[in-house]
């Protein structure tokens, strides 16, 4: 049997900031937070966001650069898909994203737009493909 995609991890300063910021900007709610305030995962549907407090990254043995506001973005992102991007982006700038590229209807049919969140990570804002 074939592996599923179960989720992607985040590492953040500060999960429970993450957490609140994610239900804020983008009306995503907890799935789960540990009772350690180290792990979360935010309701996404059948693949769950995560994140992990950057203690988790020296408990697991890894070695990563961190995401860091004022920083280069990593060369990874979060892809949000909403039949509302304009509004979404709006939210999303409102309650603190960093706005990246406002919507653009793009050649193949979608409209994406980019913001960073509080950590700098980068997030994509997008209608369904085709839509």
């Amino acid at each position: 049997m074939a592996p599923t995609f179960g989720y992607a991890i985040f590492y953040v300063a500060d999960v429970p900031a993450t957490v609140a910021f994610y239900e804020a900007a983008f009306g995503l709610a907890p799935r789960f937070v540990h009772e350690s305030k180290l792990y979360a995962e935010m309701e996404t549907g059948a693949t769950a966001l995560a994140f992990a407090g950057e203690e988790m990254i020296d408990a697991n043995g890894l070695t990563l650069r961190p995401n860091r506001a004022g920083e280069t973005a990593a060369a990874s992102e979060i892809g949000l898909v909403t039949e509302a991007p304009d509004a979404l982006f709006d939210r999303a700038v409102a309650a603190g994203a960093e706005p990246v590229k406002p919507p653009q209807a793009k050649p193949w049919g979608q409209t994406v737009a980019y913001v960073r969140d509080l950590n700098g990570v980068l997030v994509e804002i997008c209608s369904p493909m085709g839509g």
